[in-house]
């Protein structure tokens, strides 16, 4: 792989996911966290869908029912005024899930239409333009694989309409699309000028290197060698296939080693092993994750992308138990790792 040209990453914007500060199991109160996101420098946010949630029971006196989109919108529009007087703009809205695949004439399919519906006008009202959408993790017993596709489409027409776009993520416990080739390839078939990749990280290493299942966690079906060399093949189609412009954004992340190998089932709250690591397992770079994590930031700069890198970090500490932080602190160390990282990614020595 060629040498990136250093000076062409100082422009990059930075963005921080509201859901990803402090303990995962009990972050702070939302404003809180975008001051700290703001004082550390970042231009935007990664708003979250259970933060509107949880904000709207602080602005409106009650719990808000998730499928309420008169209140929710009126949520969205005062935390966009919160995020102005910040000098923080809204990249995206997250997570989008389950959406894909739902049998014609299904309640899983009136369901997801009618949330994307709601998510549209919520995305009017706290003024972003683009959806993050992960690949499904419905178990593909209930889902029609042949209506992912046209599924996706029509949700990009949905959004054409008012100018928004849809950023599709491989979440790597996805039941159908669990790499960044398998998302690629359905974006290609989707063939919509108003739909691209979200590319992460912890998604991609973890998925295709890692492994939370194993007392090694990393792959077992290959030696350590043949694994290193599989994945730098997978980097290396990634540059060579993927355009820059159909990349929306780099999430970047990385992951603690589980104490425990994990087993293979679904735990009490539906989610499937890598599932369960993602949800508190995911520190920032350089803070005790073992992903090469610098290794998928150049790939994806090797594309020439040079868009969005967003901090989007579930760190329940090494335990996974969940640890009170200095928010303040937190948020400033994500904006250092982003220099660190980039000067990695270019080849350039780091003091």
């Amino acid at each position: 792989m060629g040498a990136l040209d250093y000076a062409s990453l100082h422009a990059i914007p930075i963005s921080y996911a509201t859901c990803s500060l402090g303990s995962p199991s009990n972050p702070p109160p939302l404003l809180d966290r975008l001051h700290a996101i703001s004082v550390a420098g970042f231009s935007a946010v990664e708003l979250s869908f259970p933060d509107i949630l949880s904000y709207g029971q602080t602005l409106l006196g009650h719990e808000v029912d998730p499928k309420n989109y008169d209140e929710l919108c009126k949520v969205a529009v005062a935390l966009k005024e919160e995020c102005d007087k910040r000098s923080l703009g809204i990249m995206m809205l997250q997570p989008f899930s389950n959406f894909e695949g739902w049998p014609e004439g299904s309640d899983g399919r009136k369901d997801a239409f009618e949330r994307a519906k709601g998510w549209i006008r919520i995305m009017q009202a706290c003024g972003t333009d683009m959806l993050q959408v992960g690949s499904s993790d419905t178990p593909l017993e209930k889902l029609d694989k042949s209506r992912m596709v046209a599924d996706l489409r029509e949700l990009c027409d949905m959004l054409k309409e008012h100018g928004f776009c849809c950023a599709y993520e491989n979440w790597c416990w996805s039941t159908h699309a669990p790499d960044w080739k398998d998302v690629w390839h359905i974006v290609k078939e989707v063939n919509r000028p108003n739909i691209g990749l979200c590319l992460d990280t912890f998604q991609t290493a973890g998925g295709e290197w890692a492994d939370p299942r194993t007392k090694s966690g990393l792959l077992e079906d290959v030696s350590k060698d043949e694994l290193e060399e599989r994945f730098q093949k997978s980097l290396k189609g990634l540059v060579a296939t993927i355009p820059k412009d159909k990349i929306y954004l780099l999430q970047i992340s990385d992951a603690y080693k589980v104490p425990q190998p994990f087993n293979g089932k679904r735990d009490d709250a539906g989610l499937l092993p890598r599932g369960r690591w993602s949800h508190d397992f995911r520190p920032l770079p350089y803070n005790g994750g073992y992903l090469p994590v610098v290794d998928i930031a150049r790939a994806v700069l090797e594309t020439g992308f040079r868009g969005w890198f967003s901090y989007e970090v579930f760190d329940g500490g090494a335990e996974g138990k969940g640890e009170d932080v200095d928010i303040i602190a937190y948020a400033q160390t994500a904006k250092n790792v982003q220099a660190r990282l980039l000067a990695e990614a270019a080849g350039q020595s780091v003091t």
